[in-house]
């Protein structure tokens, strides 16, 4: 591991040099290139170099234990005390700066949201999702660009699509798929009884036409006029899209903009995401096949979460968390399930590393 981490630092250093010369300067794309090289290896690095600091003084404070003098010997002891704990836990965040990076962290996502079992109650679940996951956006500075919405005739979604876009998006939410489920006292029961509602959610990584295979034959677009509920018109033109990829049968449909051109874009994207993600699914399936993954994976049809509001409490089910603070996750702090989820998904990868 330490080999590797003094070639990080070579690299790093060569980097930085790079970036300061005439020549990069003047080539935007290839300072681009180094740019990028120099925040990917910056935080190794800057952890390897304090790690090599604080050995070199624990070398140091543990020569001094056999110095004549009792009050060296003493803050020797004291030294090594407070620096052994933090080498040790050094050492843990650079084994796991080196796990293999997934490469679609990096990128934006398309959040779908859809309404299932319950009715009426689980289309207000939906909306409730979107929202916490729309301030949890909102927290981190990120951007949200509804793509899709399907409203429920009593309040809530059907379903919604959205484009959340901000720095790691998917590397943050992608252990957010799969079903959640609520359990809440309906504002229309009379009795106080608590219904079980749930919503699916899938997180697919922002994709470009460019991220996966399709033939343009493989593509069919059928235009029609947008409708709004109950068949009301909402414009006069068949501005409407709908984009089938025959080989897999995914089916994309916009209409929320009055460009037909608008909705093809949109369209697409949505496409793109969704057959970059089945690919990715396919990937997992097999990876997992001999192996139960320790985060889930990742399913629609998989209950990850209950939201249980008489109780006040979420349980993430993956990782047996449970918090007393739902009210604070439907308003999108959600950061703790999140890095739960994600130091869950380190050990398993380290475990799978260690069994090579």
């Amino acid at each position: 591991m330490f080999s590797k981490l003094e070639n990080l630092e070579r690299r790093f250093e060569d980097v930085e040099q790079q970036l300061s010369s005439p020549e990069v300067l003047g080539d935007q794309e290839r300072y681009r290139k180094l740019t990028k090289a120099h925040a990917d290896l910056k935080e190794v690095v800057d952890v390897f170099l304090r790690y090599k600091e604080v050995k070199a003084q624990l070398a140091e404070s543990r020569a001094l234990l056999d110095d004549d003098d009792a009050e060296m010997r003493s803050m020797a002891h004291e030294e090594i005390k407070n620096l052994a704990p933090e080498a040790e836990k050094l050492e843990r965040d650079l084994t796991l700066l080196l796990l293999p990076k997934d490469p679609l962290d990096e990128k934006n996502i398309i959040l779908e949201i859809r309404a299932g079992t319950g009715g009426e109650e689980a289309a207000l679940f939906a909306s409730d999702l979107f929202r916490m996951y729309a301030r949890y956006a909102e927290s981190r500075g990120w951007k949200v660009e509804i793509m899709g919405v399907s409203d429920a005739a009593a309040g809530g979604y059907k379903e919604i699509s959205a484009l959340i876009a901000g720095h790691k998006a998917y590397s943050h939410l992608k252990y957010e798929a799969g079903t959640h489920r609520v359990q809440r006292v309906p504002a229309t029961e009379s009795q106080g009884r608590i219904h079980t509602s749930a919503a699916t959610v899938a997180i697919m990584p922002e994709a470009e036409e460019a991220d996966v295979d399709i033939r343009p034959e493989d593509l069919r677009f059928d235009v029609y006029r947008s409708s709004g509920p109950g068949g009301q018109s909402v414009n006069t033109t068949d501005s409407a899209v709908r984009v089938t990829h025959i080989p897999t049968g995914i089916v994309v449909a916009m209409q929320d903009e009055k460009s037909q051109h608008k909705n093809k874009a949109k369209a697409l994207k949505v496409l793109y995401s969704r057959l970059l993600q089945a690919e990715q699914d396919r990937a997992h399936a097999e990876q997992a096949e001999n192996r139960r993954a320790q985060v889930g994976s990742g399913d629609r049809s998989e209950r990850i979460r209950t939201y249980n509001f008489p109780q006040g409490r979420v349980t993430d089910h993956r990782v047996n968390l449970t918090l007393y603070k739902l009210d604070q996750v439907m308003e999108g702090d959600i950061q703790e399930l999140i890095d739960s989820l994600s130091t869950a998904a380190q050990a398993e990868a380290l475990k799978s590393q260690s069994e090579v």
